[in-house]
């Protein structure tokens, strides 16, 4: 029996912030998209539409990243007895370290992503041997990184899409992005190291099993580096080197390996099939099958069905 996995203990609900003693949103706006039910290990995002407006007074409870998608506007930040004064566009940048305290005013509407980082997203990017048990970014208020804009919008798009390979490929792009935070913006700058090879085959076994028995469930990258006892970027790299394909890749690949079995029976309802597989959601099913196999679930099945007939009238 492969081994359970662990219980996610660093799991951010969503954005928030410390205003006046409580914690609490840190936009009263309702955002369009979150990663709220689906739970990422490490982070939370959010995708907002946000009119002129006034942030008032807050403190950041985590690590905090936000990209102006849309919107050319001026905008001002009263933060450490000082009033700055910038303005966004596409591609305008905060990295704001836990513990940033500031108000901010903005002179017309903007479409923005919110991150809040959990400390552990970027110690377990970091080379295990150090022993460091606290990172500090550094602030920055007026940045343009294409590279954590990109993230951000492919954690979005997974987010608008459903998710529909769950929690796996959000933690493999969050992992992604402590790899290159640790490079760019950390007060003592650190590039993460690998021991040579791929994982030790015992390791590698202990995971494949517990995927194999939990692909109707939503596997997440935490639970599988744990079984492997070790960091989420070093299980990634690792086991991207033992099986030449990302852990994401291999769980869809898994999936739908079990959902063409099921079709095969052609007493099997294409819901049915999607339900096996661990991609519930028909149109996620549909999608996902379709770029694996080239084609729909349904034509699969019916080519099935018609190769099993013709051997039949094939027969003495």
């Amino acid at each position: 029996m492969a081994p359970q996995a662990p219980v996610d203990r660093a799991v951010v609900p969503g954005i928030e912030v410390l205003r006046q003693g409580r914690v609490e949103a840190f936009l009263r706006t309702r955002p369009a998209l979150s990663s709220g039910a689906i739970r990422w290990t490490g982070l939370a995002v959010e995708d907002y539409h946000v009119p002129a407006c006034v942030i008032a007074h807050h403190e950041h409870v985590h690590d905090f990243l936000h990209v102006v998608l849309s919107g050319n506007v001026r905008y001002e930040v009263l933060t450490k007895g000082k009033c700055l004064h910038y303005e966004a566009q596409p591609g305008t940048t905060f990295v704001l370290p836990r513990g940033t305290v500031d108000e901010l005013h903005w002179s017309g509407p903007t479409h923005r992503i919110a991150v809040a980082l959990h400390p552990s997203l970027l110690l377990s990017a970091i080379d295990e041997t150090i022993g460091c048990s606290h990172i500090e970014l550094t602030e920055h208020w007026n940045v343009t990184d294409r590279h954590i804009m990109s993230v951000l919008l492919a954690l979005t798009t997974d987010l608008n899409a459903g998710s529909p390979a769950g929690r796996l490929y959000g933690e493999l792009l969050a992992n992604a992005l402590a790899v290159y935070m640790l490079s760019r913006y950390v007060v003592q700058r650190r590039v993460p190291t690998l021991p040579k090879g791929g994982l030790p085959r015992y390791r590698l076994r202990r995971v494949l099993d517990y995927i194999g028995d939990n692909l109707a469930e939503d596997v997440s990258l935490s639970d599988l580096a744990e079984l492997a006892g070790m960091s989420a970027h070093y299980f990634a790299e690792l086991f991207k080197r033992s099986m030449n394909c990302t852990p994401h890749r291999y769980v869809l690949q898994e999936r739908i390996e079990r959902a063409k079995i099921a079709l095969r029976d052609p007493e099997c309802s294409i819901m049915e099939a999607a339900a096996i597989s661990g991609l519930p959601n028909p149109s996620h099913f549909a999608r996902v099958f379709r770029r694996f196999v080239g084609i729909s679930p349904s034509q699969f099945q019916s080519d099935q069905t018609s190769s099993f007939k013709i051997s039949l009238r094939g027969r003495p």
